[in-house]
């Protein structure tokens, strides 16, 4: 009964911050690594940010490096994607994931997604 639940998207100017969070139930957090993939409109799926279980090793896509931090509370079991100097190219629906190994089968879970729109 893994669960993700995302919010905290919306319409923000160039230049601006949101900040995003992602509930997550069902599941051991604290073990788990933590990801925030995002979609844009005609494009695929991509990984944006990633956390380890313990929250102190983290890596970014070079598209958002320097300006979106991950973090985890894990006593709140959420995962916070922290977005700033937003783009118009930031523009997608922002999606919570985990995953997990089981003999040679990966299952990845995910929430629903929140809609992060950059526009002026």
């Amino acid at each position: 009964q893994v669960q993700l639940g995302e919010s905290g998207g919306g319409l923000v100017q160039p230049g601006g911050s949101l900040r995003l969070s992602c509930a997550a139930s069902g599941f051991a957090f604290s073990i788990y690594e933590m990801n925030w993939y995002r979609q844009a409109p005609g494009k695929e799926r991509e990984l944006v940010a990633t956390i380890t279980s313990d929250g102190y090793s983290m890596n970014y896509a070079d598209s958002v490096k320097g300006r979106f931090t991950i973090s985890r509370d894990n006593a709140k079991n959420t995962v916070y994607l922290q977005m700033n100097s937003l783009k118009p190219e930031d523009t997608a629906v922002y999606y919570c994931n985990t995953w997990r190994t089981i003999g040679s089968i990966t299952n990845n879970y995910w929430g629903k997604g929140t809609l992060v729109t950059v526009s002026s």
